[in-house]
């Protein structure tokens, strides 16, 4: 009876300001996502170059190689913007439970 009352007392407030270098990890982080997009555009050029030279060439593997890498670049684009989003619903989530 008494560890309930006082696991009621016990709160979570996240803010990676009170800590040294929470600033710092909050710019690597944003650096970070910064690459990941460019690589998403790099991967994103190159897979529809290759979807369309493989469908002009009538080269199959090229053609699926480069529609893979085409939705593979799109979908990590998606998860990196929504990222931060996706994390603070479950964040939520989690502080209704």
């Amino acid at each position: 009876m008494e560890m309930l009352i006082v696991a009621q007392k016990v709160s979570l407030r996240p803010d990676p300001g009170i800590l040294p270098g929470g600033e710092v990890l909050q710019d690597l982080t944003n650096g970070i996502a910064g690459f990941a997009l460019i690589f998403c555009l790099v991967g994103l050029v190159a897979g529809a170059g290759l979807w369309a030279i493989g469908s002009n060439s009538n080269n199959y593997q090229q053609t699926f190689t480069g529609k893979r890498a085409f939705a593979i670049s799109t979908l990590a684009a998606l998860l990196i913007g929504a990222a931060a989003a996706i994390i603070n619903f479950f964040y939520g989530a989690g502080q209704s439970v």
